[in-house]
């Protein structure tokens, strides 16, 4: 979001264009644009517009290009209203953005953030986006509906769009009743828009959102308002000067496209609003009550921007936390094995890995050295060059595009999706160590990537995960929601099957069934077995039968996912330790649908 402090008048004159807010807007967008958004939407507020014209403009699209489909249609607006002398559409003092990961499963435009409830008050217009997902929204719903609404979907956005709406319109009415004594209209109108008081209408709203959120909104008469959830799960940083306030999910988003220094970023705290009203005396107050912050580290290992300086770290503490794992996987011999990574995501984790094992290849050859009892130049010099074999094992071809075909033939294009180096590992006597940020569902690395580095005839294949295994659903913004997906899930099942263990599942389905909101009964299906167990279990179920080289799979540590990642506790994907009750009553809900057949954990 973006909320201009000056007049359109003075961007023009000082930066040459009155669309200097649309191009920030659109550089935020195209920096935060990081994996598989597959919508995106725009939101501008004018409050400079006359009765009788358009104040607030929306534009929606899907498609992975949606964001550069959204801008040309804008700016070719702008040029059409130019060119007949029209006032521009899309310029104005509130900009908002939003691109769309689906955390439903579900699509469509009628999906795609951000939300717009009109009015012919200004100040009941309500445009609204988040990054979030409540566990809880039968409950939000039921409430709206018990004021006498009737919501024409059901959708956490739009459940979220008519309760926010209904206490707008109950903060207008606070004010109305106090004032129409005091002023006519007109200008009862404008005092009403000059004293909502958003804060207000935020306690008395999120409270009852169970969940992980950033909620951002704009009024038609000029407020804004961010709002983060008392946990901070999702994240949210802003920035302010004398010309604008501008939040965003990523802080190097923000550092890039402003041009300015990390310190100048600020972290919205939990539960805290980020509050610019129209009379522009910004503040950030608290809305929420204070609670032990439990940041997500999925967002930290996945999908924030690796360019920020905190995650950039993380990430390579996660890979160099791999070392001994992989020392064993290879029995230690580094000098018969090449390392690599896939996808391209994962090359911090990567750096820090081959950090890791440089330092063990740095001690042994200072091991080495000190012991010799004849040291030569020669011998020194050998000693020396070792060095790890990194290489660029595979490379992806962007050409291909396996939505095209279906079936058999749709896994047959995926197993080409990337293209290997040959010549860099020696047939049948190297192992080929390859690093991937997260492993989840295992389907590309069964239908692709295995096979992809077979073709290069290693000794062995390791591939490394630099998460530990994902063992539960996700409820507060990633589409994970079905226990299916997880491929640990499924070897876990299958190791008890195969152990005689199905009373382990028989009685876990109980208590899911009988006690659902009491605590995370899914856990009981991980304890019997070791994290090696598991792991050796995926690995047998994504090795294709016609790969007969040995292929490990590394996870992450939980201890070490801690050790990398400290500030953001928030683990439940691999601990099962939920944040909140709707989290609890979430997995076990997962768990009796996969065992009963159903499809969703919703």
């Amino acid at each position: 979001m973006i909320r201009l402090l000056k007049p359109l008048s003075y961007y023009k004159e000082k930066y040459g264009t009155a669309q200097w807010g649309l191009d920030k807007l659109y550089l935020l967008m195209e920096k935060q644009h990081n994996r598989g958004q597959e919508a995106a939407g725009i939101g501008v507020v004018d409050l400079q517009s006359p009765p009788g014209r358009e104040y607030i403009f929306r534009e929606r699209a899907e498609g992975s290009d949606a964001i550069s489909v959204i801008f040309s249609k804008v700016r070719r607006e702008i040029q059409d209203a130019e060119r007949s002398g029209d006032p521009q559409p899309f310029l104005g003092n509130i900009y908002m953005g939003h691109l769309r990961y689906s955390t439903t499963g579900k699509s469509g435009l009628s999906y795609v953030h951000p939300f717009l409830r009109r009015n012919n008050w200004k100040s009941r217009n309500l445009l609204l986006c988040g990054n979030f997902n409540l566990t809880n929204v039968s409950e939000v719903f039921d409430s709206i509906v018990s004021t006498g609404q009737h919501p024409r979907f059901y959708a956490d956005t739009a459940v979220l769009l008519e309760q926010l709406g209904h206490e707008l319109d109950e903060e207008n009415q606070r004010l109305y009743r106090s004032l129409r004594d005091k002023y006519d209209e007109p200008l009862l109108s404008r005092e009403i828009e000059n004293g909502l008081d958003i804060p207000r209408m935020l306690r008395k709203a999120a409270p009852m959102w169970d969940g992980g959120f950033v909620i951002c909104g704009a009024t038609g008469s000029g407020d804004m308002f961010v709002l983060r959830d008392n946990k901070g799960i999702r994240p949210a940083f802003y920035y302010a000067d004398d010309e604008v306030v501008v939040v965003a999910s990523e802080r190097p988003v923000i550092q890039t496209v402003f041009n300015i220094r990390r310190a100048d970023v600020e972290e919205l705290q939990p539960g805290m609003a980020l509050v610019v009203p129209n009379d522009l005396k910004f503040s950030v107050e608290r809305v929420l009550p204070e609670a032990e912050p439990q940041k997500c580290s999925f967002e930290r290992i996945y999908f924030s921007r690796g360019s920020d300086a905190d995650i950039y770290q993380e990430r390579k503490a996660l890979g160099r936390n791999l070392t001994a794992q992989i020392l064993r996987a290879v029995n230690g011999d580094l000098a018969r094995s090449v390392f690599s990574f896939i996808p391209n995501t994962a090359e911090v984790a990567f750096i820090g890995m081959c950090e890791g094992l440089e330092q063990e290849l740095d001690r042994r050859k200072t091991e080495e050295i000190l012991s010799a009892r004849e040291l030569t130049a020669d011998k020194l010099q050998t000693i020396m060059s070792r060095k790890l074999r990194i290489e660029k094992v595979a490379i992806k071809d962007i050409k291909l595009r396996t939505f095209i075909a279906e079936g058999a033939s749709r896994d047959e294009l995926a197993a080409h999706v990337y293209d290997v180096t040959y010549g860099i590992v020696r047939n049948f006597e190297d192992n080929l160590v390859v690093i991937d940020d997260s492993i989840v569902r295992g389907t590309t690395l069964r239908r692709s990537i295995i096979n992809m580095l077979n073709r290069l005839h290693p000794a062995k294949i390791v591939i490394v995960s630099s998460s530990p295994q994902v063992r539960f659903p996700d409820c507060y913004g990633i589409d994970m929601s079905r226990m299916s997906e997880f491929i640990a899930f499924r070897a876990a099942m299958e190791l008890l099957h195969e152990r005689g263990m199905n009373d382990v599942i028989n009685s876990t389905l109980k208590r899911c069934m009988e006690f659902p909101d009491k605590e995370n009964w899914v856990k009981s299906i991980y304890e019997p077995f070791t994290d090696e167990e598991i792991s050796a279990k995926i690995a047998q179920m994504l090795t294709p039968q016609d790969v007969k080289c040995q292929v490990e799979i590394i996870y992450q540590t939980l201890d070490g996912l801690r050790k990398a990642v400290p500030n953001h506790t928030g683990d439940w994907y691999f601990s099962g330790d939920y944040p909140t009750k709707g989290g609890i009553r979430l997995v076990n809900r997962a768990f009796v649908n996969y065992c009963t057949g159903r499809q969703t954990a919703r």
